[in-house]
């Protein structure tokens, strides 16, 4: 007798239905998303219908022979500034600012991702030969890509914040409010072929809904790496002395953040594993094999991401956090030990 047939169709309200709480998620007196269990565990948002089909089309594209994207965040390798010894060393001086624009930044760049909750996506149906209402590709325009917004950028019409706000909370935990000016995040840098056709095989706006994909995983990945040091930082018990159990408060929400970015990038690798598998129609009245386009880009963006992207963002982020360390008392002698602890290498620091 075979197994029952799983279910691979999911309607809009479904897919939004909350795994069940106990308690919302509060901390500083801030109304967050998500919630917690009855154990105390802590439960993303709309993660019971999400993640209920999310393993029924993981399951469904392995029976098919495929399998998801084949990609973690340890393919982003490369100079980072500060490293985590650096951030140390800068919060063991009392040198606060740097990793509080960091937090701040980092919420600001979490509020644009609700551009996801009000962007529509082309139907891919249209470019994809074969049936995709039974995959999650079907069900990007039912709400998946508007929860991925939803959750960096909240629901500031009930109150509710999502990653942005999340960033905030624990910035203001680990310091105190308005310890620190504002600031804003700096200019994205564009790989040189911004504006090129790369998948010139499909139509422009297809073109752009896998470029976006593929983008928005990298981005995840990279987010993923600085949020680990982030948390690395707030349990570190020498630092926040006089904040100590803020800092872990902190620490537990960036956590939070990281489980909920863990459904993102599932999502992600599915979406690009069911494209591989997948036949799409060109402009020229032909077809390509999805994996022949996908693996082409992908390679493309990822030697951008691990050679010459990581190299120019340190050396812009050691020209912002340079001044911040000399204005401070004894700061020639910290910034040679910061240049010690570095990863730009002697050259490239002078060369700042």
């Amino acid at each position: 007798m075979g197994r029952a047939m799983t279910r691979l169709t999911f309607s809009e309200a479904e897919l939004y239905s909350e795994a069940p709480t106990v308690a919302p998620h509060v901390s500083n007196g801030v109304r967050m998303h998500g919630g917690f269990d009855e154990k105390g565990s802590y439960v993303p948002p709309r993660s019971g219908g999400r993640r209920e089909a999310m393993a029924a089309w993981t399951a469904a594209l392995r029976e098919r022979g495929g399998e998801l994207f084949d990609a973690d965040a340890s393919l982003l390798t490369g100079a980072r500034m500060p490293n985590v010894a650096q951030q140390t060393l800068l919060l063991e001086n009392g040198i606060g600012q740097p990793f509080w624009n960091s937090l701040t930044i980092t919420g600001k760049i979490e509020a644009r991702g609700r551009v996801l909750a009000e962007m529509t996506f082309p139907d891919l149906q249209a470019v994809v030969v074969e049936n995709i209402s039974t995959m999650a590709l079907g069900h990007l325009n039912k709400g998946l890509l508007v929860m991925h917004g939803i959750d960096e950028g909240g629901e500031p019409d009930r109150g509710i914040g999502g990653h942005d706000v999340m960033w905030f909370v624990a910035r203001d935990l680990a310091f105190g409010a308005d310890a620190f000016p504002d600031v804003e995040p700096p200019e994205t840098i564009s790989r040189p072929e911004a504006g090129e056709r790369l998948m010139p095989e499909l139509p422009p706006e297809y073109e752009g809904m896998l470029s976006f994909l593929m983008n928005l995983l990298l981005i995840e990945f990279r987010a993923e790496i600085g949020f680990a040091s982030t948390q690395e930082a707030l349990r570190n018990g020498n630092l926040f002395r006089d904040r100590r159990a803020e800092a872990e408060e902190a620490a537990d929400i960036v956590g939070r953040i990281r489980e909920d970015e863990l459904i993102h990038v599932e999502s992600l690798r599915l979406y690009l594993g069911e494209l591989r598998e997948l036949t799409l129609r060109t402009v020229d009245g032909g077809t390509i094999r999805g994996a022949e386009l996908i693996d082409r880009f992908w390679a493309g963006l990822v030697r951008w991401a691990t050679v010459d992207q990581p190299a120019i963002a340190a050396r812009n982020a050691y020209e912002t956090l340079k001044p911040l360390i000399l204005a401070h008392d004894g700061g020639a002698q910290i910034l040679k030990n910061f240049d010690a602890l570095g990863d730009l290498g002697e050259a490239a620091v002078s060369a700042g």
